[in-house]
């Protein structure tokens, strides 16, 4: 897929650079994502990994709504390169 490829080489890309950066977080909550709609498409009942992924899925938004309020340019490129809908409330 190329999808997951793309996003592994932002990923290591971004291991030598700072981890605590706007873009990595999203890109690695991104990952996280990712993982667990496909483990729940499997088990439907998973309630707890449901709340996890809600949960990042917030984190994940106030993230995206820091970096659109901050560096416009830089949040387009990265909406663009995950493939992310842009939020309608920002």
């Amino acid at each position: 897929m190329v999808k997951n490829s793309f996003i592994s080489v932002i990923f290591q890309e971004k291991k030598e650079e700072n981890r605590g950066s706007v873009e990595f977080q999203i890109v690695s909550f991104t990952n996280k994502i990712r993982r667990l709609t496909s483990h729940l498409e499997l088990h439907k009942k998973d309630y707890l990994s449901q709340r996890g992924l809600r949960k990042i899925l917030g984190k994940r938004q106030r993230l995206l709504s820091y970096l659109s309020k901050t560096n416009k340019i830089r949040y387009k490129e990265l909406i663009g390169e995950l493939d992310i809908q842009e939020s309608k409330n920002r």
